[in-house]
């Protein structure tokens, strides 16, 4: 991929700078960092490839900080993340990278805030790019079954960081909860259609309007070409695949109830 050998040979790290290129020099054992400030450009010099190569880079590093939140890194979430990259399908050199940057993560001197700024400003605002971050971050902090205090508290400063209000979060939150829900536990008709409706982000007295027109936003959203077009890794589209499925079995599950 373009933006990957574009990282080998060290000219996306040089582009990129700050705490985000000195985290994927350091993976690389490039000097990127001295690249730091370089990221600051402006709307029409956007690079989708230093954008895919931030959110590769942020993504792994913050799981590994998500992950160390609640004081220790349990067998769900190293499973998380390796499933992380199962769907990515990561080559061996990848996945070195990929966890080196995990643990860089889960360093006390993690810069977390600084990442999350940078990580906002190299995907300009694209709204649907921080989302299916956030969504990746709170299936890390889900993976044991549990939303514990201390993984809250990163979760919320996560999404505020990202300019998510507090609505747009809790929606995300609860439907990342009926999707772990559907996966990790036995479903009957009965928690099968809850969780559906919680999958998208309503209650089971919304109009089949309200069900179409939420079904249609959140394909919308994850759709896999749109995110990659936008700086999603190309490695990470069969996560968003993933999800349009979710998604579309969740609304074929309540058409049939109501037999729409």
């Amino acid at each position: 991929m373009s933006w990957w050998g574009k990282v080998l040979g060290g000219t996306i790290g040089f582009m990129l700078g700050g705490p985000l290129g000195a985290m994927m020099g350091a993976s690389f054992g490039h000097n990127f960092d001295r690249g730091a400030g370089g990221s600051y450009q402006n709307d029409s010099t956007i690079n989708v490839e230093k954008i895919q190569s931030a959110f590769f880079t942020a993504t792994f590093s913050m799981a590994g900080y998500m992950a160390k939140a609640d004081g220790k890194v349990s067998r769900d979430e190293i499973a998380v993340i390796d499933s992380v990259m199962q769907q990515m399908r990561l080559t061996p050199q990848q996945k070195t990278v990929a966890i080196s940057l995990f643990e860089k993560g889960k360093q006390a001197d993690f810069p977390l805030m600084e990442v999350l700024q940078q990580f906002r400003f190299e995907c300009h605002r694209r709204r649907n790019l921080l989302q299916m971050f956030l969504e990746i971050q709170i299936a890390t902090a889900l993976a044991d079954g549990k939303l514990h205090s201390a993984e809250r508290q990163v979760l919320d400063t996560i999404a505020q960081a990202l300019g998510f209000s507090q609505i747009e979060y809790q929606q995300i939150l609860q439907r990342q909860q009926a999707s772990q829900h559907m996966h990790g536990r036995p479903q009957n008709t009965v928690t099968a259609l809850v969780d559906a409706y919680n999958l998208l982000g309503l209650d089971k007295n919304a109009d089949d309007d309200a069900i179409k027109k939420s079904y249609r936003r959140l394909m919308n959203q994850h759709h896999p070409d749109k995110l990659v077009s936008k700086g999603l890794p190309q490695e990470m589209m069969d996560m968003a695949t993933k999800k349009t499925m979710e998604i579309k079995s969740a609304y074929d599950l309540i058409k049939q109830s109501r037999e729409i």
